[in-house]
């Protein structure tokens, strides 16, 4: 069977969810991956409305379109990154709350658990996403970084997604990082040692995009 080409909407998210659905389908698309911001996929409609993804399914057969993949990219950016107000332009009122960094990477981290209840019950196997990284501004090696500020990184790293990946686990969900800079998997040896900090668990693998590569020269 071919493999169906989709088209993620996250681009399109100012647009109404019928009107980027009927786009879609125009353009000949064989299905669609809903981002989790903009009216494309509520996470906390579809966890407190029993209709809600039933309805999204049936907006999608209408169109001929599948649905393999939903997306938590922003969500996902604010469960390792250090807070600062830059993420309150790209969270969900919710999960801001008081803009307190510890209160939003928690909140982010109990969202992207949700989400993986709504795909869930949106019949979806994988959530595509972003982790962020508590390492990023200290990449660029000077002033001089200690090897331990680094090991920091990925004991953060599993600290924080060995619980959402239980709940992704009890869902029957992957999540898929999409491997990209700020992120805490950016090249092939930061993917390794993010798999390795994660012990491999078959909840966790990589939505591969390789134009982020290209730029970076990898």
């Amino acid at each position: 069977m071919a493999r169906p080409i989709t088209l993620f909407t996250g681009q399109w998210a100012d647009l109404p969810l019928e009107q980027m659905v009927k786009l879609t389908s125009q353009f000949g698309y064989d299905g669609i991956e809903l981002a989790c911001w903009g009216d494309h996929f509520e996470v906390d409609k579809a966890i407190s409305q029993s209709d809600y993804c039933t309805k999204k399914r049936a907006l999608l057969d209408k169109h001929g379109l599948q649905c393999h993949a939903i997306s938590a990219h922003l969500v996902g950016q604010a469960v390792l990154d250090l807070i600062d107000s830059r993420h309150k332009a790209i969270l969900p009122d919710y999960v801001w709350g008081d803009g307190n960094p510890a209160g939003v990477n928690q909140r982010a981290a109990e969202e992207l658990k949700q989400t993986a209840r709504a795909a869930q019950r949106m019949g979806v196997g994988v959530v595509n996403g972003f982790t962020g990284s508590s390492i990023w501004h200290v990449l660029y090696s000077f002033p001089p970084v200690p090897t331990a500020m680094i090991d920091d990184g990925y004991k953060l790293l599993a600290q924080r997604f060995h619980p959402i990946l239980d709940t992704f686990g009890e869902c029957g969900v992957k999540f898929a990082l999409e491997v990209h800079p700020t992120e805490i998997a950016f090249d092939l040896y930061s993917a390794q040692r993010t798999l390795e900090a994660l012990d491999h668990r078959e909840e966790f693998g990589f939505n591969f995009d390789p134009s982020h590569l290209f730029w970076q020269g990898v």
